[in-house]
């Protein structure tokens, strides 16, 4: 049986005093939990991470990764190069990057295909904006954004995980409720179901301002699998609060 999955997204923060503190503290309370853990950290603290990582509970994660393999664009930072650090998860199409990046969803699926290629998993983000959801396209949004990946990565979709992150809740303090977030998880299944032999593999995360408060009731849905989370992954307590209630 798969286990569940948290998932903390620093975005744009951390010191190398911070992340110490803060991941010492997660680790104290990572004892004997029931999920899987991971951290995806800004680019220059992956060596530092995966060092306070190593042989803990805890797994490393990039928020961001190259379409392209290797070659002259500055700034980029490879796949491959991931690899090295020990990095087991990448998140690709996040709403900030879809959004203040234009990346386009064939784009997001050539970053998966590159991250899969070298044995890291994509955290693939899809998620719809209020305009979006209020002229009720929600489920064609999502359909498109998973879709592009499907065609991309067909014969390994489901070494994949999914991210439901609705932008509308993305750093705003709104959430979707319960319902709505299982609505779209749904649709989500029943997509992939229609993909992969193995729909069982991949686990579906809620993304959109999970926090220690409204963590139960979301990982009570039955296609919610885990969290990516983001301002409450910088709390220990609240981050351990989220990873106790998906270990139940």
């Amino acid at each position: 049986m798969r286990l569940p999955l948290i998932v903390g997204n620093w975005k744009m923060n951390g010191s190398l005093t911070a992340n110490q503190d803060l991941l010492h503290a997660i680790q104290l309370g990572l004892d004997k939990v029931n999920c899987e853990v991971a951290v995806c950290v800004p680019f220059p603290y992956l060596q530092q991470v995966q060092q306070l990582c190593e042989g803990e509970s805890c797994m490393l994660g990039a928020q961001d990764v190259s379409a392209h393999q290797q070659g002259a664009f500055t700034g980029e930072v490879s796949a491959s190069m991931l690899h090295e650090f020990g990095v087991r998860f990448v998140i690709v199409g996040h709403s900030e990057r879809r959004q203040y990046h234009a990346e386009t969803d064939a784009v997001v699926a050539s970053k998966a295909q590159r991250a899969l290629a070298v044995g890291i998993t994509p955290i693939v983000c899809v998620g719809e904006t209020m305009a979006e959801r209020e002229a009720g396209q929600t489920h064609a949004v999502i359909k498109r954004q998973l879709a592009a990946v499907i065609q991309t990565n067909g014969h390994c979709i489901s070494e994949i995980v999914v991210a439901y992150e609705p932008v509308w809740a993305i750093g705003t303090g709104k959430t979707a409720t319960p319902e709505q977030a299982q609505e779209v998880h749904t649709l989500l299944r029943a997509q992939l179901r229609a993909a992969t032999p193995h729909p069982e593999r991949i686990a579906l995360l809620y993304g959109g301002s999970m926090n220690a408060v409204n963590a139960a009731s979301l990982l009570a849905q039955p296609d919610i699998d885990g969290g990516l989370i983001g301002g409450a992954a910088l709390k220990a307590a609240d981050f351990l609060t989220i990873v106790a209630v998906a270990s139940h």
